[in-house]
């Protein structure tokens, strides 16, 4: 099977009209990881956004020498903290992946620009069917009020050449909000260690023959601090992941695919 025959589904958002943290529980836990260094000022923004549909969260410190630990388990009595086996960005993710124990595994940035009142789109599409979900900035419904024209071009340049070689049509690479089925986590096989794990993530689920959808998402700008992310430098990564993966010659497993029906759209009771 081609890269090419992953299925591929764009979406409108699914709203609940009275943006309450009340969602329709999926009929599988829910882990959220959540990656953070230095992140206090941001956790409380986050952890009140949560909704309900989600059964635990894992915070992965990354060495944070401010009150970003204190801060989640002062909003979230539950949180489990989890500390980082290693530099990177790459190195936090896989470490709270395998500490997660929800059937689902969303992931998400613990600097505010991300909304947790998304978490829902993602796991309607796993509960349909989907194996792996990934959030698009540049769907009808997303978008970003972040980036810069600089990494918009680069995004763009990284976008071209992950299709043209993984004969794939996606239409964002470089986002970190995901999910996917924790059975699935061997299939990804991961082992990047900064920010192109979210590459290396969605290059292995095209190989594996992973369903894969893209729910529109909107990126807001960090709510405080600086970010941790390196145009050039981390663009680099990324392109070298995107060319090493395409020429590795690894035996990979391609999963059988039964057909998949189209998703029904969640419509949830408006509130009063």
């Amino acid at each position: 099977m081609s890269y090419s025959e992953s299925r591929i589904m764009y979406s409108e958002p699914i709203t609940n009209g009275g943006g309450s943290k009340e969602t329709r529980r999926p009929l599988a836990s829910v882990s959220l990881v959540v990656p953070a260094r230095n992140e206090a000022r941001n956790i409380p923004w986050v952890f009140e956004q949560i909704p309900d549909c989600v059964d635990e969260v894992i915070l992965v410190d990354g060495d944070s020498i401010d009150a970003t630990v204190h801060m989640a388990e002062m909003c979230l009595p539950t949180v489990r903290h989890v500390p980082q086996s290693g530099p990177g960005k790459g190195n936090a993710l896989r470490t709270g992946f395998l500490a997660a124990t929800g059937e689902y595994v969303v992931m998400m940035d613990a600097d505010g620009s991300m909304s947790p009142a998304e978490i829902p789109h993602y796991l309607h599409f796993l509960e349909n069917g989907y194996d792996f979900v990934k959030g698009s900035r540049f769907v009808q419904g997303g978008g970003s009020l972040d980036i810069t024209p600089f990494r918009r071009l680069g995004n763009r340049a990284l976008l071209i050449a992950a299709n043209r070689l993984y004969h794939a049509s996606l239409t964002d690479l470089c986002y970190g909000f995901c999910a996917f089925r924790r059975t699935f986590l061997d299939e990804l096989d991961l082992h990047a260690t900064g920010f192109e794990i979210e590459t290396e993530m969605v290059v292995h689920a095209l190989r594996r023959g992973l369903r894969i959808a893209e729910v529109p998402s909107l990126e807001m700008p960090r709510r405080s601090g600086r970010s941790n992310l390196h145009a050039i430098s981390d663009g680099r990564r990324v392109l070298r992941t995107l060319l090493s993966e395409r020429t590795d010659t690894r035996p990979h497993r391609v999963r059988e695919q039964s057909p998949m029906p189209r998703p029904s759209r969640v419509r949830e009771p408006s509130t009063p």
